[in-house]
């Protein structure tokens, strides 16, 4: 196909040209009724934030330029279907997940997975099996699943739907997806890729497999991520065993019916740079990590850790564009770290968690920015560095599943102080965002160790997300069960 054309960009120029008069939404009529949103935005854009119309097509039954944008996308992903998605990679995922269970099926996934998983559980009703990963102490994070540990939980689970896989996690760790999709395949189950934080991985060079490639029967990518989309654009891509018209009714059950053209466009331009440019720019985004890496770490105490993780499993393989810092030799949380470089070095990360801070390097990025990061890192250690006796590790507990999500979420519950909630079995959500993996996930027994890892993240300035008491001081339980530790 003719990776040069983005057919939702050509079809709103000549849009533009028509001089149609708006009798239709969105109220703004082009701009001119906020002229203050337009000052702001510019006319170019108020220009083409318009509604479906037949010159358009409609994202939510396609049949001519969206449909030509989605086919390309396709294309360009090896996939035998894309859909594009304008309510996030969470939206994506949760149709993903939706397409293939229902109530009471199993499906076998990381505990590590984003909150987006876990809130299609509670909507499907479907059960969690979960692979627990492995952690590297060192850094506190976890890792991919184990091949073993995957095979375990399908002979275990025979009647299981299907498996997910994050490929790769927010720290770049991959799991042998090619494997796990084969096992998996084996035994009659779906393959579902949360990727993310993948999109390079298919237009790349010398990058892990892609969920496609690998033989996945779903996968969601974050085009807005390290693809150069506006944020909350994505793809959901389908392989060949997918019926992609059930998959197009399970995304209407959720996604608008007002589709973003600022987001369908971005889409579709960001597929057509990636298709005809992409070694060319993930090639550099590889030598900007490489270079950064390699600076972090001759300052000393800091590890930007990569490809020397790979040990054949639980890290199969390495996403080397993902600069991730190690930051408890310096004696500071990687929470902290994020916190100062923002507040006095006006530098923005991706996040930081309780070890680990990740500046996310992409299509965007200059040398001279990597170089203004070193510097403040090094500037850091020199002014802010102290014991890190007292600091905490782990950025993941493993879980104690006493109840499915849905049962959980929707059961009768009460606020109960965080000090008094020990044996409960929560019935909300506890994470820190980002990366906005639960700490907690309802259905999951509150524990001492879970507790403590809350507080301690409260204090290091965390943001916690998830709990209906904005101050996370209390905790939603499920009323009258207790589940002794």
């Amino acid at each position: 196909m003719d990776q040069s054309r983005a057919p939702i960009m050509e079809a709103l120029e000549n849009f533009k040209d028509m001089r149609i008069v708006p009798f239709d939404v969105p109220g703004h009529k082009r701009g001119r009724g906020s002229p203050e949103l337009t000052k702001f935005l510019g006319q170019q854009c108020m220009t083409v934030d318009v509604n479906s119309m037949k010159p358009l097509d409609n994202l939510c039954h396609p049949t001519s330029v969206i449909r030509e944008a989605e086919e390309l996308a396709a294309d360009a992903f090896g996939a035998a279907h894309a859909f594009l998605m304008v309510g996030g990679t969470t939206s994506s995922v949760q149709a993903m997940i939706l397409s293939v269970v229902k109530r009471g099926d199993e499906i076998i996934l990381p505990r590590n997975v984003h909150r987006s998983v876990i809130n299609a559980l509670v909507l499907t009703g479907a059960i969690p099996v979960y692979v627990n990963p492995q952690m590297n102490d060192r850094l506190g994070i976890s890792l991919g699943m184990s091949v073993a540990d995957v095979k375990a939980a399908i002979e275990k689970h025979p009647s299981a739907k299907a498996v997910l896989v994050n490929n790769p996690t927010y720290y770049g760790i991959c799991s042998n997806i090619r494997e796990i999709v084969r096992l998996a395949h084996a035994a009659g189950m779906k393959v579902l890729a949360d990727e993310a934080h993948g999109t390079h991985f298919y237009f790349g060079e010398n990058m892990p497999v892609s969920a496609m490639a690998a033989g996945a029967d779903l996968a969601s990518v974050s085009m807005h991520k390290s693809g150069g989309s506006l944020t909350q654009s994505s793809f959901l891509l389908c392989g060949p065993s997918m019926n992609a018209e059930h998959v197009r009714q399970i995304i209407n059950l959720t996604q608008t019916t007002s589709g973003s053209y600022l987001l369908m466009v971005s889409l579709d331009i960001s597929r057509k740079n990636l298709a005809l440019h992409g070694k060319e720019i993930f090639r550099k985004v590889v030598d900007l990590t490489t270079y950064a890496r390699e600076e972090i770490n001759a300052l000393g105490d800091y590890y930007a850790y990569g490809s020397e993780l790979i040990n054949g499993d639980t890290v199969y393989d390495f996403d080397t564009t993902k600069l991730a810092v190690n930051t408890l030799d310096v004696g500071l949380a990687g929470i902290e770290v994020y916190d100062i470089l923002r507040d006095f070095y006006d530098i923005q990360t991706e996040f930081g968690d309780l070890g680990n801070l990740l500046a996310y390097v992409s299509v965007g990025d200059r040398e001279r920015d990597l170089e203004r990061l070193v510097a403040a890192l090094a500037d850091i250690r020199r002014r802010y560095k102290r014991d890190k006796a007292t600091l905490m590790r782990q950025e993941y507990i493993s879980p104690q599943v006493v109840a499915g999500p849905q049962e959980a979420f929707y059961a009768d519950k009460k606020a109960m102080p965080l000090e008094e909630s020990v044996g409960r079995i929560c019935a909300e959500f506890v994470m820190c965002y980002p990366p906005g993996i639960p700490i907690l996930a309802p259905g999951e027994r509150i524990t001492r160790d879970i507790l403590d890892y809350i507080r301690y993240a409260k204090e290091k300035n965390c943001m916690l997300l998830g709990t209906e008491d904005p101050e996370v001081n209390n905790l939603q339980v499920i009323r009258g069960v207790v589940s002794p530790e």
